[in-house]
């Protein structure tokens, strides 16, 4: 008697339904095998190119070659000018075929073929026997992209994706790991590598690489693999600018970083926009502040930033603009290496650049301003912002304004009491950079009931100056244009 298990077909068939791939993915070394191009043109040095970056010297067979192919290949590839004949194809590992005619290219693949070389031809990918992806290049790390042959330009739009996420220095990172890697094997057991190799490349380590502090990165590598306690391993602290509240002006190391983070501690100046690029799973922790309304105290967040780097966490302190302007991000540093813990930061753009972006308004200009200068309308507690107004009011240049919507009132009076004109420029600029940015023009004069009139609540930045009248966008409200009509 025989047993029967009718699921076993239909599990079967529900393993080898996991994939549709249209091609195996594999990566060749070249160095110690015979690559040939038939071709002398532009796409013929294209496929020389991706040999040489593979760290091949391809052979490279045309009747004539173009000049430009000649001079770009000039040591790096083997040019024989002759019309190819089959001997050339018959020891290849690979063959690239970039021939304009269609039957002669024909042709070569089935005669390659039939030597035994994997066939890629140019624009007739029923003739491929592989496909050249789209590449993300960093050294040790490589990253192929494909389409089977079917939309390459999205396979390269994807692929300028992958790039922004990579850092510049990756391969630096990878060098250090590998030489380690024998070293770890020997002083660390097996079931704690894994864990190492995380800290390795989400920490303090990783972090030191990645900055270019190649001595650093060393030195905590060694005292790593010496001192290893799976339990004790200490995390690192990012202090990273978001910009003005647009995602796509985040820096791409900004970007990376908050997608890798554990913990993400943020600012009110935080746009939904950018956490939401973060990890599902990664811990978000909202420490915002307002005018005389601080929701965690500062040395608070220190605290807690320390906390969760000693709990072995990879932590982003996520601040609006850049975190040395007008955000703290000094004090933060200071209190987090007074703590032991490695801190790096990573700058952003600020709102004075962001939003006068947004508002085509030059912060300095031949014309109309050779210097600007960035002050905070902020004072302690509730106080006017304490300025000396008579340097402020004499520059004449641009004057940018930080947190100074509360006191758009007491500024202008300031200024105007110490020499600058009631008719100077001047543009409020609320949200910048954002989906609800509003754009307010006016004098110096003005000032408070442009905030009134446009009911500004912030964040806004002020701007005073003749380039202030530049300003212009979507969101616009110019007041002085208005009143001039009603005249």
């Amino acid at each position: 008697m025989s047993l029967t298990f009718p699921q076993s077909k239909s599990l079967k068939q529900k393993r080898l339904s996991i994939s549709n791939m249209q091609h195996f993915p594999a990566f060749i070394d070249l160095a110690s095998r015979r690559t040939v191009i038939l071709g002398g043109g532009e796409a013929a040095l294209a496929k020389a190119r991706l040999v040489i970056a593979a760290g091949g010297k391809p052979v490279a067979i045309a009747p004539q070659f173009d000049e430009a192919l000649r001079d770009a290949l000039d040591g790096d590839a083997e040019l024989l000018e002759a019309a190819p004949v089959r001997a050339d194809v018959a020891d290849a590992a690979l063959v690239f075929i970039a021939l304009p005619d269609d039957a002669a290219a024909t042709r070569w693949a089935r005669i390659a073929k039939a030597e035994g070389a994997l066939v890629n031809v140019v624009d007739r990918p029923e003739l491929c026997d592989f496909q050249t992806p789209a590449i993300v290049d960093r050294g040790r790390l490589t990253i192929a992209i494909s389409s089977a042959g079917a939309g390459p330009v999205f396979a390269r739009a994807i692929r300028e994706k992958i790039e922004a996420l990579i850092p510049a220095r990756a391969d630096a990172l990878l060098g250090l790991a590998a030489r380690y890697r024998e070293t770890v094997k020997a002083k660390i057991s097996a079931p704690s590598r894994r864990r190492f190799w995380e800290n390795f490349f989400k920490g303090p380590i990783a972090a030191r690489a990645l900055a270019g502090d190649d001595r650093g990165a060393n030195d905590l590598a060694l005292a790593a693999v010496n001192r290893f306690d799976a339990d004790e391993e200490q995390g690192v602290v990012h202090i990273v600018g978001a910009g003005p509240g647009d995602p796509d002006l985040l820096t791409l190391r900004a970007l990376r970083l908050i997608q890798s983070a554990d913990v993400i501690l943020f600012d009110r100046l935080v746009s939904d926009d950018i956490l939401n690029l973060a990890r599902r799973d990664a811990e978000r922790v909202f420490v915002g502040k307002a005018k005389s309304d601080h929701a965690v105290p500062q040395d608070e967040i220190e605290a807690r930033m320390i906390a969760f780097a000693r709990a072995g966490k990879t932590v982003v302190r996520l601040k609006g603009g850049d975190p040395f302007v007008f955000g703290r991000g000094g004090e933060e540093q200071d209190a987090l290496r007074a703590a032991g813990i490695d801190v790096f930061v990573t700058p952003g753009i600020t709102a004075a650049t962001g939003c006068a972006a947004a508002a085509s308004l030059p912060l300095t200009h031949r014309d109309d301003a050779q210097a600007v200068t960035f002050v905070t309308g902020h004072g302690k507690g509730d106080a006017d912002p304490a300025l000396d107004w008579t340097a402020l009011a004499a520059l004449k240049n641009t004057l940018v304004v930080y947190m100074g919507v509360s006191k758009a009132g007491v500024i202008a009076a300031r200024l105007i009491d110490h020499g600058r004109a009631p008719s100077t420029p001047a543009a409020i600029i609320e949200n910048g950079t954002r989906a609800d940015q509003v754009i307010v023009k006016g004098t110096l004069g003005s000032l408070s009931a442009l905030v009134d009139e446009a009911n500004i609540k912030g964040p806004a930045l002020l701007v005073i100056g003749e380039v202030a009248a530049r300003a212009d966008g979507v969101g616009l409200v110019d007041v002085a244009a208005r009143a001039k009509r009603a005249a």
